[in-house]
């Protein structure tokens, strides 16, 4: 006999298989994930967590009738493989393949786009909202994890929801992780629940003397499960959710399919709003992702049979994340009133080193971006030195407290915005190519972007003595390769650097472009142009000086950015020269006004010209 996946085409063809069934296709999907993640790089331990949710969720509802919204969305790849798209799950996150999270585009399964968390509630609200408006008649399952779970969003929604309708079901999907343990208040309060010694023993024993009792009767099965709810509510703290008018079931086995299917069927007939709450382990069935889940959460392509990386990095050159987190230690060595806050991104942001180091003085909020800002602003309020380590795309959550609470009041915060520009795979949600668009309209406050790790030391030590709120950018890849400084001075806030004079054009470079704008300038001499070089540092204040000495030269200006044009580092450049009155011919290199599709990094940046080779296009194009 084949493989149970191998005549999946669709969910309906799962609704058929008895339990022991499901359960070898649960071990057939793991496998095949496994095998597509090594080949591809992805999220793997979310995905291995909830294989058995998903088969269940899709035994007793019928997308797309029925709307199953994930929260994140980087979880749905047992999804994607029994809605069609098994065929072509091996192209998953490359370029042209499949989306790495939920997405419209590729199927009328996936009702509703994600990418960041906490959002799912509010879309099922939304989409029950319209569904009740229109008199339909279908059911709605949106899964947050409890790591989502605790972002404000989240909780907005959860508040809302008796509001806007009576009938739809949240899964709770409990691993105690978000991409790091999960920390705080409602973790812990999870964790009560979960691991109840007296509630779990009895609710096994009730489940065996039922089982035990021969050719039970309905009635007397229904006795049992309203036994079963009542020592429910006697041991489970579960008046938070009830409160909010959410009809509380578990703690469940996420991994016993015959248990979630039961339960799901039970909360689809049942009145009112429900909240499922299941434990599942993350990683499950893959030994490495079990015993490291925040290493197999999203991974670079590696060797099964080692869990070891595909990619043998002999280099010794750091990353830019790593740079800034070791430049961190080393300032908060010597000022103590230097503090780290990041919002579930404790590794992801280079922290780990630090929050072993000063336990005391870090801060992982959860994914809190918002809360994150403000706590931030209250603590620089009171004399200290707060550095938010961020990715760019998740700092934008945080943007009305970044105006609000920082920069009108001139707050001493430090950004540390990590992932800024291409990211690739994760595409269009996790790109961080709007942040200089967005920061360099906020007043007070200075943005900056270090063109080497040596720059990158400096403008740190420059933001935590600057007296008011300072913005770094840097991207997700190794830096240059400069040796470690063995001081940190300051760079002067809004003061450029030339590189090298040339006399035909110039080139005005900011941030992970100035490297890339010295190797073409280098290019463009063997073609007989002579280009000066900038190093332009900071995007806000912009050193209008250097503009205007640059100007007196040549009258051929090109910008480069690892941003969108729209409102950035070029726009910046062409509106000074504009509002000085200087004619001059500019050219503007950098992202077009558009999400950009997943793909890896380097492709990206070919694509749209973000090479050295792509600078020299341009300039030999606009000649012409």
């Amino acid at each position: 006999m084949g493989r149970f996946l191998d005549v999946i085409r669709s969910s309906g063809d799962i609704k058929n298989l008895g339990i022991q069934e499901l359960s070898e296709l649960a071990a057939e999907i793991r496998s095949e994930i496994i095998s597509v993640v090594a080949n591809n790089g992805g999220h793997l331990a979310s995905n291995l967590g909830v294989v058995e949710l998903t088969l269940a969720l899709h035994s007793v509802f019928q997308p797309p009738r029925d709307k199953i919204i994930w929260d994140v969305g980087h979880q749905c790849y047992t999804h994607k493989i029994i809605t069609g798209r098994k065929s072509v799950f091996h192209t998953i996150r490359t370029q042209g393949g499949l989306s790495g999270f939920s997405n419209p585009a590729e199927s009328e399964c996936d009702p509703f786009g994600t990418g960041h968390a906490s959002t799912s509630i509010s879309a099922a609200l939304g989409i029950a909202a319209a569904r009740d408006l229109k008199k339909e008649k279908f059911n709605i399952v949106s899964i947050i994890g409890d790591g989502a779970l605790t972002g404000g969003m989240a909780f907005e929604a959860l508040n809302n929801a008796s509001s806007v309708t009576d009938n739809m079901i949240v899964v709770l999907n409990d691993n105690e992780m978000s991409i790091n343990k999960n920390v705080g208040a409602f973790a812990s309060y999870l964790s009560n629940i979960r691991l109840n010694p007296g509630f779990i023993k009895i609710r096994k024993d009730l489940r065996t003397l039922v089982k035990s009792i021969p050719a039970i009767g309905k009635k007397m099965l229904s006795a049992a499960e309203r036994l079963e709810d009542q020592i429910t509510y006697f041991f489970v703290p579960n008046v938070f959710f009830e409160s909010l008018g959410f009809s509380y079931l578990g703690p469940f086995d996420g991994h016993n399919i015959e248990q979630l299917i039961a339960t799901l069927e039970k909360a689809k007939h049942m009145e009112g709003n429900k909240l499922i709450h299941i434990v599942t382990q993350k990683g499950r069935g893959y030994s490495f992702a079990e015993k490291n889940s925040s290493k197999f959460h999203g991974i670079a392509p590696f060797h099964v049979e080692s869990g070891q990386s595909r990619e043998q990095n002999t280099s010794k050159i750091p990353t830019y994340t790593e740079v800034f987190g070791q430049a961190l230690i080393r300032l908060a060595e010597q000022d103590k009133r230097i503090t780290a806050i990041t919002a579930a991104m404790t590794e992801g942001t280079g922290l780990k080193d630090f929050a072993k180091k000063f336990p005391d003085r870090f801060f992982d909020v959860g994914i809190a971006e918002e809360h994150a800002v403000t706590f931030a602003a209250a603590m620089a309020s009171q004399g200290l030195r707060p550095v938010v380590a961020l990715y760019s795309t998740f700092l934008q959550r945080g943007f009305d407290q970044l105006i609000h609470d920082v920069c009108i009041q001139k707050l001493p915060v430090t950004f540390a915005i990590d992932r800024a520009g291409v990211v690739g795979e994760d595409g269009a949600t996790h790109n961080g190519v709007f942040d200089l668009s967005y920061l360099r309209m906020i007043p007070n406050l200075a943005v900056m972007a270090p063109g080497d790790e040596q720059e990158l030391q400096a403008m740190l030590k420059t933001a935590v003595d600057y007296g008011g709120p300072v913005a770094i950018r840097y991207p997700r890849r190794s830096s240059v390769g400069l040796p470690v400084a063995e001081s940190l001075p300051e760079i002067e806030v809004g003061k450029a650097e030339v590189l090298c004079e040339g006399k035909d054009l110039a080139i005005l470079a900011i941030g992970s472009m100035v490297f890339p704008a010295m190797l073409a300038a280098e290019k463009l001499m063997s073609n007989g142009i002579s280009a000066t070089v900038v190093n332009m540092r900071s995007v806000k204040p912009l050193d209008g000086e250097m503009i205007l000495h640059i100007v007196k030269k040549t009258r051929r200006i090109f910008t480069v950015e690892e941003n969108v044009v729209s409102g950035g580092f070029g726009s910046s450049v062409a509106e000074f020269l504009q509002q000085n009155n200087i004619p001059v011919h500019i050219t503007i290199i950098g992202l077009p006004d558009e999400f950009l599709p997943h793909a890896p990094q380097e492709m990206i940046l070919e694509k749209y010209g973000l090479t050295p080779e792509g600078i020299v296009k341009a300039v030999l194009g606009s000649a012409n």
